[in-house]
């Protein structure tokens, strides 16, 4: 399904620049009727024993502080949009209770897809901004393009489909049509044991098959798998170009805790490219 709404999330209390300028490229690009900007925050994060005496004044200064920052990110969002698209709406709130990735993942009943920034692996996530990205992958129910920290615009040169015969695959690549009928070339891959490379060929035909059914041509690819799934297919996205990875997101929930696979996790969501992921 071709999207006519799209969510953009931003991040309170950091830049979000870049983030805007792909979401309003993508607006444009994909004649979007409405674009909704969303954003939380919770309270900072104070650790310590359950009796710990905690300053008024710090409480409230918080409170301040994430008014400001909620306040600055619409600011930031309706610059982006104001006269670009039909329709933008605004959507945010400050928590008490819940995960951000929650309230993000309930929004989503109103957009086709949602936009939101990669977590930069090399710093800890700060959770009173930033929402557990597995967790919200995996509660979104919708695609979600993840934006490279310095992406500003959508590179659609060349997009590469990483395949597994799974319904999250299927459901990507389904969610991803219009991405891939825009994209110059589309190349779909898939990484197999030595004795299934006769399946996975037969596997990734189908699906360039199916693609060109629905307007796609594409090529694939199958290659043996080598001792580290997670990087060599980053090697084989690089040496492609890609512009966008594609692929399902696997993942599943315990207690208190998201967990996605490795592929998902090292792979597509990494800072240094952009993603379109579903679970």
């Amino acid at each position: 399904m071709t999207p006519t709404s799209i969510m953009v999330r931003l991040a309170a209390g950091f830049p979000n620049d870049a983030l805007l300028k792909l979401a309003a490229d993508f607006a444009q690009r994909f004649r979007l009727a409405k674009v909704i900007g969303v954003s939380a925050r919770q309270p900072i994060q104070i650790y310590g024993s359950a009796d710990m005496y905690v300053p008024a004044d710090l409480i409230n200064w918080d409170c301040e502080q994430i008014g400001k920052e909620l306040r600055a990110a619409e600011k930031e969002f309706r610059a982006a949009f104001e006269g670009r698209v039909t329709s933008i709406e605004w959507r945010s709130t400050a928590l008490s209770y819940g995960s951000i990735a929650g309230y993000v993942a309930d929004q989503l009943r109103a957009a086709d897809l949602l936009i939101t920034p990669a977590l930069e692996s090399r710093t800890l996530p700060d959770r009173s901004r930033n929402p557990d990205l597995a967790e919200l992958v995996l509660r979104a129910g919708r695609p979600v393009l993840i934006a490279g920290a310095a992406e500003s615009r959508l590179d659609l040169g060349h997009a590469v489909v990483f395949w597994k015969d799974t319904r999250e695959s299927r459901r990507a690549v389904d969610d991803a049509l219009p991405l891939l009928k825009a994209a110059d070339r589309v190349t779909v891959v898939e990484i197999a044991a030595s004795e299934d490379l006769t399946d996975a060929r037969a596997r990734t035909q189908d699906v360039i098959d199916w693609l060109a059914h629905h307007g796609v041509a594409a090529a694939a690819r199958a290659e043996v798998r080598a001792n580290e799934e997670a990087g060599q297919l980053h090697d084989i996205a690089r040496k492609l170009e890609a512009g966008l990875i594609v692929g399902g997101a696997y993942g599943h929930t315990r207690l208190r805790e998201w967990v996605l696979g490795g592929i998902t996790r090292d792979v597509l969501l990494r800072p240094d490219h952009c993603s379109l992921v579903s679970h």
